[in-house]
């Protein structure tokens, strides 16, 4: 790789990233003291893991991933197929079990339909700007879509099949979707939500919305671990409770503490500085990820960005949302913070690329 491309990178990202990755271990070591450390121990690995891969994507042209992209969507619709077949954790056929580690493919999946849908609106553009907009065209970046969403849907696993309808969205609008397409979807969703919730949605995800809307309607079953979340993030004031003093933390009432509701652990234990600061550090980290997507040297690199600013900055507001009381609960983890190696490894793949995207900007760029 050129010094020239290493100077063009967005290092900031890396730098907020690892920041937020060691704010999230502090945060797993406090509230898995009475579990040996088992987690936090795990996270480690995972995040010396995560960095490695980041580095080895770096050093990968991105335009030769995309070329690649069909391959490995095609082996991820394989294992989302296969992952149906596994016993269920937490009412969810998500994982593979491997040797004591859990394997997701639905979040490596990410990666790869993001670089496949790249691919086929890419494709699509070379032969005119407009041909995006053709219904038939968009008809078939849809179904690529469809596919991988449908498949974690059965899963279920709601939240990751919403960050990627959120990622293409933010792709086709970099692509130039027209504005009629983007008003017609908004309208469907608006009249289709009441349908949904009355005659699509399981009972269990009924369930969570009604809690979203009335959580004390149900405090010791469906409510009750909004309602502790809400206590943690409350009880620690404007500096915290203090690491391992954390009372809903450290005494069982916050669940699950080490993924979905990490943030809440955070709030208790470190206060509202540290919480404020987190979300401050994401906004960094998206605004840098978008300022990629625009100055990206062609609409494959910013295609690419964009999706991956979809997925990061879903997660963010959907996680820190409902341990909040704000958004629906969907199980969806805070990136880089939340325990997990499979999301931890593949937020980190998305960055190493994103390196390697901006790296390859033109120097005329910065120079005006």
């Amino acid at each position: 790789m050129r010094k020239k491309e290493l100077k063009n990178m967005e290092w900031v990202i890396i730098v907020v990233a690892i920041i937020l990755s060691v704010i999230g271990l502090v945060a797993l070591f406090s509230a898995t003291q009475n579990t040996n450390y088992e987690e936090f121990q795990k996270q480690l690995i995972w995040f010396g893991i995560s960095i490695i891969a980041m580095v080895a994507f770096m050093f990968i042209n991105y335009e030769t991933l995309v070329r690649l992209s069909p391959f490995f969507y095609s082996a991820f619709l394989i294992l989302l197929v296969a992952v149906l077949f596994t016993t269920p954790i937490n009412g969810a056929s998500s994982w593979f079990n491997i040797g004591g580690f859990s394997f997701q493919p639905g979040e490596f999946a990410k990666i790869f339909v993001i670089l496949f849908l790249t691919k086929v609106m890419t494709r699509m553009q070379q032969k005119g700007k407009q041909e995006i907009n053709k219904p038939l065209k968009l008809l078939i970046v849809l179904a690529a879509l469809a596919v991988p969403v449908l498949l974690i849907i059965k899963q279920p696993d709601y939240g990751t099949a919403i960050a990627f309808l959120i990622a293409t969205a933010l792709m086709l609008f970099s692509a130039g979707i027209d504005k009629k397409y983007v008003i017609s979807v908004i309208l469907l969703v608006v009249i289709a939500m009441p349908l949904l919730y009355y005659y699509v949605l399981p009972e269990h995800a009924k369930t969570r919305i009604d809690i979203f809307l009335n959580p004390e309607s149900d405090p010791r079953g469906a409510g009750y671990n909004i309602l502790q979340s809400k206590l943690a993030i409350g009880a620690g004031g404007l500096t915290g409770m203090g690491l391992l003093k954390g009372n809903q933390t450290q005494l069982g009432f916050l669940y699950p503490k080490t993924t979905d509701f990490i943030f809440s652990v955070i709030s208790e234990e470190m206060g509202f500085l540290v919480a404020g600061f987190i979300i401050i550090l994401y906004v960094v980290l998206i605004t840098k990820i978008l300022y990629i997507a625009k100055t990206a040297k062609d609409s494959t690199g910013t295609m690419v960005a964009s999706g991956v600013a979809g997925i990061l900055m879903f997660h963010m507001i959907e996680n820190i949302g409902m341990v909040m009381g704000l958004l629906p609960i969907t199980g969806v983890p805070l990136p880089f913070i939340s325990y997990g190696g499979s999301s931890m490894i593949t937020n980190y793949i998305m960055l190493g690329i994103l390196m390697n995207i901006s790296g390859k900007r033109q120097k005329s760029i910065f120079v005006k």
